[in-house]
């Protein structure tokens, strides 16, 4: 499969949609009450697993995109820097994939009946006080971490790409209309 030498419209939209949507599930996530047995999800916790499901399903079809419409690496980045940017990423599905799973896992465990946005009930991915849920579920906290680290790692690169390397890696993941304007950092040509 040819390799396209740029992300598409397609890839940097829903790139972004899943990074603003993971910023407010942290800040909901972040302000609800903590979670007791025998407690009845609020609107915070409907809506941070509605939010969940939805990153869910968009990250899915994220990777669906990435795996059938590939993307050249940057062909100014040394070879380790390539595996390295390469790893990163695919760090970051698994970790978006796994916190996603186990949020579904811990709610399902507890018996928490989720309506999707208040419209829809959610299926359970496993019966209340299931010893597997309860165990997988569990380590929903963990990968929160573990993603909020390498999500954090992911924006310091690309900002060192930006403002020291100034070498266009960032820009090929920033709306067209954004890339014009940035231009102006980056390092002049060497004729």
């Amino acid at each position: 499969m040819k390799r396209s030498p740029a992300y598409g419209a397609t890839a940097k939209t829903l790139h972004w949609l899943i990074a603003a949507l993971i910023v407010v599930q942290y800040a909901i996530g972040n302000l609800m009450p903590d979670i007791h047995r025998g407690m009845t999800p609020g609107a915070a916790m409907v809506l941070h697993i509605s939010i969940g499901t939805l990153i869910l399903a968009l990250m899915l079809f994220r990777l669906a995109w990435r795996l059938t419409h590939p993307v050249a690496p940057e062909s100014s980045l040394v070879l380790w820097q390539r595996l390295a940017a390469e790893a990163g990423h695919w760090a970051l599905y698994a970790l978006v994939l796994g916190t996603a799973f186990t949020g579904w896992f811990f709610a399902s465990a507890r018996g928490f009946a989720i309506k999707w946005f208040f419209v829809a009930a959610l299926p359970m991915l496993a019966a209340e006080n299931s010893p597997l849920a309860r165990a997988v579920g569990h380590y929903h906290e963990t990968f929160e971490q573990l993603l909020l680290l390498v999500i954090g790692g992911h924006a310091a690169i690309a900002f060192v790409h930006f403002f020291l390397f100034r070498d266009g890696v960032m820009q090929r993941m920033l709306p067209r209309a954004a890339r014009g304007k940035v231009k102006l950092l980056a390092r002049p040509s060497r004729a």
